[in-house]
């Protein structure tokens, strides 16, 4: 298979995934596995490209940024209050991120935790949804401090390939009391300076890979970016749309099922 198209193919995957919960670093690592490309080599892409998924996000959301930032300027106390819930949950993942760096890449590389992690991720959403009652925040800006640590502190489970940012901090944000638009949406928006911090980490320290004989390149993370940018755009609506209505019980099914056929893929392989 031909680099193009697996830029295209993982493109296209980082945007259906980022922001469902169901892994998409997780899925990267299992479509890594079934094309059987080098996991080393495309490591940088895979992060880099989340960023298109995340400028989705911007553009969907452009006027809640902007009254938020027109609010900060006239110190309105609900643009401060958006701001520093998010910041709040953004600094747990800043810490535990520095401390295990090489712990979290070693598991990068293990398409077996990822699989183990998806069908475990898939129960416990099972269970969130069955137990929890209907959340009463409704606003980002009404999130207690208490809720956005808690929030920020079960983000970090998403460290572990598999588990799923998204899917971490919306059950989190939901087992303490949310909303489920409201904690989907704080889930969106708390991706921004978490993938934006990990990305400048990654080319902080791979820069050089850019330009590498044998690497992705930058044309190559281009096209990812702007796949991954298009696909989340159609997906980020949709997806709000069925979780008010529907749940997330659909996409906990679709992780048990998924990480059972993926991890028996592995075992037999």
């Amino acid at each position: 298979m031909t680099d193009l198209i697996t830029i295209i193919l993982l493109g296209i995957v980082e945007g259906i995934t980022e922001f469902l919960p169901v892994s998409s670093t997780g899925h990267l690592i299992l479509a890594g596995a079934l094309l059987g490309y080098d996991d080393q080599r495309w490591q940088l892409f895979n992060i880099v490209i989340q960023l298109g998924a995340i400028l989705a996000v911007v553009v969907l959301y452009w006027r809640t940024f902007w009254a938020v930032m027109l609010g900060l300027v006239k110190l309105n106390p609900v643009s401060i209050r958006f701001v520093r819930n998010l910041l709040i949950a953004f600094v747990p993942a800043v810490v535990i991120g520095l401390l295990f760096l090489k712990q979290i890449e070693a598991l990068l590389l293990q398409p077996v935790v990822v699989a183990v992690a998806l069908i475990l991720g898939g129960v416990a959403i099972l269970v969130i949804e069955r137990v929890v009652k209907a959340g009463a925040v409704t606003g980002i800006a009404d999130l207690p401090i208490r809720t956005s640590i808690g929030v920020g502190l079960v983000q970090c489970l998403a460290m572990i390939p598999g588990v799923s940012r998204s899917g971490a901090t919306i059950m989190g944000a939901r087992a303490l009391g949310v909303d489920r638009r409201t904690a989907a949406e704080f889930s969106f928006f708390l991706a921004i300076p978490t993938m934006l911090g990990a990305t400048t980490l990654e080319l902080i320290k791979h820069h050089e890979e850019l330009t590498a004989a044998n690497s992705i390149g930058i044309t190559g993370i281009a096209i990812g970016f702007v796949v991954a940018f298009i696909v989340a755009l159609l997906v980020v609506r949709w997806f709000v749309g069925i979780v008010s209505t529907h749940g997330f019980a659909p996409f906990a099914w679709y992780r048990i099922v998924a990480g059972s056929a993926a991890l028996i893929w592995l075992l037999v392989k």
